[in-house]
C-alpha cells in the first residue's frame, strides 16, 4: 500500500527535490542543472561545467574526513537500505554499509570509475534513483565541521547525479533491431 503511495508521488515533486538538491549542493542554477540532466552519459562526464565542479571538490580534505564520512555511512545507511528495498521495491542492495564507504574511498583515490558507478547501480530503477538522492546527501547535515559537510553533499550530489543521468540514458536508450526475423521470400 505504502510503495504504491510512493508510485503514485508526483513527478513534479520527485524531479523538484532532486533537482533542488543538485542546485544547493553542486552551487548550479536551475538551467545549469536542467542542462546536465538533458546530457547523456558520455556528455556528463565530458561537459566542462561537470567537469568544474569535480574539479573544484576538495579532494584533500574529502581524503582526511573520510574516517567520519565512513562512520556517518556506515552509521546511515542500513536504514537507507532497508527504505530502499521497503518503501521504494529496489530489490539489489548492498549486503552492508562498508561496501559504499569503501567505494567512495576508491573513487577519491582514483581507483574507481564514474562508469563503474553507474554500471553498479544499473539494476535500480531512474524514478527510486531520484527519490533517494535527497536522503542520501541529507545525511550529512549532521556533520559540524561546514567545511567537511558541504564537500561531502557535493561530492555525493555530483556522484549521484552521473546516477541519474546514466540511468536516464538507460532508459532512452534507442531498443537493438530485431535481428532474429525470418526473411520469408514473397511469392
Amino acid at each position: 500500500m505504502r510503495r504504491r503511495r510512493l508510485a503514485r508521488r508526483s513527478t513534479f515533486q520527485q524531479g523538484f527535490l532532486m533537482r533542488n538538491t543538485f542546485a544547493q549542493h553542486l552551487e548550479l542554477s536551475a538551467v545549469q542543472v536542467e542542462q546536465l540532466l538533458a546530457l547523456d552519459l558520455a556528455g556528463l562526464v565530458e561537459s566542462p561545467a561537470f567537469g568544474c565542479k569535480l574539479a573544484c571538490l576538495d579532494i584533500d580534505l574529502l581524503r582526511q574526513s573520510l574516517p567520519v564520512a565512513r562512520e556517518l555511512l556506515i552509521q546511515k545507511l542500513p536504514a537507507f537500505y532497508d527504505w530502499l528495498q521497503s518503501e521504494l521495491g529496489v530489490e539489489r542492495v548492498p549486503d552492508s554499509p562498508d561496501h559504499t564507504a569503501r567505494w567512495v574511498v576508491g573513487f577519491l583515490n582514483n581507483q574507481e570509475s564514474l562508469h563503474r558507478l553507474v554500471e553498479l547501480h544499473s539494476t535500480v530503477p531512474a524514478a527510486a534513483l531520484e527519490l533517494s538522492i535527497p536522503r542520501l546527501v541529507g545525511f550529512f547535515e549532521v556533520v559540524e565541521d561546514e567545511a567537511i559537510r558541504k564537500q561531502w553533499q557535493a561530492v555525493l550530489a555530483a556522484l549521484c547525479l552521473v546516477l541519474v543521468v546514466g540511468a536516464r540514458s538507460r532508459s532512452t536508450a534507442p531498443s537493438a533491431p530485431c535481428l532474429c526475423a525470418e526473411t520469408v521470400p514473397s511469392p
